[in-house]
Parts: C-alpha cells; sequence; structure tokens
C-alpha cells in the first residue's frame, strides 16, 4: 500500500461549514450575500493544494497545519500595483482507500474561499487511509473542477504533495501538465522524501513541464516554533479582538463558534501557532463579510434596510437602525485599533525571530514561500 498522507495546507477557500446548515442559515446566508454582492476587480492569488491522504504522512500533514497561518502571513505582504491582492485557497485530497475508486480515489474538499477558519476546519479533520496515489488524475480534477478565472495578472498554483510515483493513474501526468500550461497555471511538486528519489520518480519533470517548482523535504521534520517577548501581547489582543464580531443570524453564530474551534486549534499545537493565527486574522486576508456586520458594511452594495432585525445578536434587538449603525461603526473602530497594535508587534516580533531563528527553519513552510514569492514576481507582484 502506497504510504503518504497529506495535507496541507496554505493559506490558504468558503461556504463548506455552511453546506448542511439549517434552513433559517442559508437564507441568513443567502441575506447577507445579497447585502454585500460585489466584484472584486483586485488582483488574487489562488492556491490549490492536493495533498496525498493515503498511510504514514501523518508528519507533513502536523507540519501544515502548524504552518498554515506563517504562510498567510506571508502572503499577506503581498503587493501587485501597489495594491493587496486577495488569496483564495482550494483543498483537494487524493490516494485514500476510502474516496470513490471510480473517481480516481480523489475528493474536492473546498472550492476556492477566502475564508481562512473552514480551510484550517478541514485540515484538521483530515484523516489517511492507504490506497493509490493517482497524481495526473488529481491535477487534472483541479484543472476543469476549480473556478480559475481569465485575470491574467491573477497568480495561480497548484502545490501537490507525495512520495509515490508521478505517473500512476489513468490520466498520465504530462497530459494534464499541458492542460495546465494552456490555461496559466503553474504546477509545483513537493516529493516527501530523497531529493533524487523524487526526480526519478518524475516528480520534477511533473513541475518542469509548467514552469513550476519541484521541492523535496523532509515530512517527519518537527515544526520549529521561536518563542518571542511579544507573544503574550499578541494573545491578549486575539481576545480583544473576538469581541469586536457582530454575528448575523444563525450562519454567523455558527461562524463565530467555528472561530473559536479554530482558535483552539492553534493553540493545541503550539503557543506560536496561536500567535501566528492572531496575526492572520488581524491582516486584509481574514474576511467575514458574509456574517459579521463589521466587515460586510464595508462592501459597496451593503444595506442596513436588508437586514431581518430579529436575527440580530440580542444585544442589538430592538435598536433603530441608526442605533444598529452606531454599535457597528464602534465596534469597527476597536477593531482596526486592536489591528493596528497586532501590526506593530508582528514587525517586532518578525525581526526577534529573524535574528533568534538561526539555521532552522521549518520544510513545508519554507518550501512554499520561497517558491511562492519566485513565481509572484514574475507577475511584478512585490513584497512589503
Amino acid at each position: 500500500m502506497k504510504t503518504i498522507h497529506t495535507l496541507f495546507a496554505l493559506a490558504l477557500v468558503l461556504g463548506i461549514t455552511a453546506c448542511k446548515a439549517e434552513t433559517e442559515t442559508n437564507k441568513t446566508a443567502v441575506a447577507i450575500a445579497e447585502a454585500t454582492a460585489t466584484v472584486s476587480k483586485k488582483h488574487t492569488i489562488k492556491v490549490a493544494l492536493l495533498l496525498d491522504t493515503s498511510n504514514s504522512m501523518d508528519g507533513l500533514i502536523d507540519q501544515a497545519k502548524a504552518q498554515l497561518w506563517e504562510i498567510v502571513n506571508e502572503l499577506s505582504q503581498a503587493r501587485s500595483n501597489q495594491e493587496r491582492p486577495n488569496l483564495e485557497i482550494a483543498l483537494y485530497e487524493y490516494g485514500n482507500d476510502g474516496l470513490s475508486e471510480g473517481k480516481g480515489f480523489i475528493r474536492k474538499i473546498i472550492s476556492f474561499t477566502d475564508d481562512l477558519d473552514t480551510i484550517s476546519k478541514e485540515l484538521f479533520s483530515l484523516t489517511t487511509n492507504g490506497g493509490s496515489e493517482y497524481c495526473g488524475t488529481v491535477i487534472k480534477a483541479s484543472l476543469d473542477d476549480l473556478e480559475w478565472g481569465k485575470n491574467e495578472d491573477d497568480l495561480k498554483m497548484i502545490f501537490i504533495a507525495g512520495n509515490e510515483s508521478f505517473t500512476q493513474g489513468k490520466i498520465h501526468y504530462k497530459d494534464a501538465a499541458a492542460d495546465a500550461k494552456e490555461k496559466g497555471i503553474v504546477v509545483n511538486t513537493i516529493f516527501c522524501g530523497n531529493f533524487k528519489q523524487g526526480v526519478d520518480s518524475n516528480w520534477e519533470d511533473g513541475a518542469i513541464l509548467t514552469y513550476g517548482d519541484y521541492m523535496a523535504i523532509d515530512h517527519n521534520q518537527h515544526t520549529v516554533h521561536v518563542a518571542s517577548p511579544y507573544d503574550d501581547l499578541i494573545l491578549q489582543l486575539n481576545i480583544q479582538l473576538n469581541q469586536t464580531y457582530v454575528p448575523y443570524g444563525t450562519y454567523g453564530r455558527n461562524k463565530i463558534a467555528l472561530q473559536e474551534e479554530q482558535d483552539d486549534n492553534a493553540v493545541s499545537y503550539s503557543k506560536a501557532n496561536a500567535v501566528s493565527r492572531t496575526i492572520s486574522k488581524g491582516s486584509h486576508l481574514y474576511k467575514n463579510e458574509t456574517w459579521d456586520l463589521v466587515d460586510a458594511e464595508k462592501e459597496k452594495d451593503f444595506d442596513y434596510s436588508k437586514l431581518k432585525k430579529e436575527e440580530l445578536p440580542d444585544n442589538l434587538k430592538g435598536k433603530t437602525t441608526a442605533q444598529i449603525k452606531s454599535y457597528v461603526e464602534k465596534q469597527g473602530n476597536e477593531r482596526a485599533r486592536i489591528q493596528d497594535e497586532i501590526a506593530t508587534l508582528t514587525t517586532k516580533r518578525r525581526n526577534y525571530i529573524t535574528k533568534n531563528k538561526g539555521e532552522n527553519s521549518n520544510a513545508l513552510e519554507s518550501a512554499m514561500i520561497q517558491v511562492l514569492k519566485k513565481q509572484a514576481k514574475r507577475k511584478n507582484y512585490t513584497w512589503q
């Protein structure tokens, strides 16, 4: 049986959690979506993560869970034409015996979304099972099923990780690579094991064909956490930040619960990981306009008259529109203050870690960030 289980992360992509929600939840989500509907003209970094979930890749999955937020934080520093691009992440698993053989043992877990809490939730939900790893099949599925868009200035990337031969399955990786190249999508391959072994099993060739990068990592390497003098202050700000959210309807209450759950998941790994998640929550990439009124009211077409007042949080029920606006504005101002403080402490923390990290690095995080920056420069993306 193949021994591979991947994970990943990056990071990155949205409505999975609400798929099985109650009727009331669906109506609420639709109301919010209608109120905030607007077509973004910003450039977007689109990353599809294709994770092998056959046996023995627990180490790689742990790396992904632990390093997702650091990758997101690095991407939050990107600029395109002086603007901060959006980030969307999609997630697939492949090579798991529990998946449909008829579909090539692959499953689309999440379509492109900017919902970082949902991405975290799905990463923490991954389980492994022996199976057949068909790299060409899962790459082709991600090309066909995901909405990549037609903006040539968007950064469109696939990261596929595994440790078996790249040639398995009915769809040859070269055919999938040709399709990716035609669509302007770069395929990056991450072999979990010896560099030469990955080359010999065609992982390098799978990347070269689309002008992508090939990487080999030690998936069993332990994540390096560097404590800083600023960590406790940042975690205190996370508590304050959570208090600024104004959830709307059943959907909002579910999403608040999900936010808390992912805070707990981050803490379960390490204090440093919880700090990294807080930094992500303080960035422009952590957006919740579908359920939080503070984020929603910033949208161009948001209209307070479309809100159902009976679905407001208890402290806003019975309030006038003017009172609701005033409260949301107050929460927004408080959030901006907290985010500014997080940003200031983040700069200090980053400088401290740079000086004290030494030669240690985190395999998955380092490999992905290096490639992301390299390929982003081709489209004139810069880093702050």
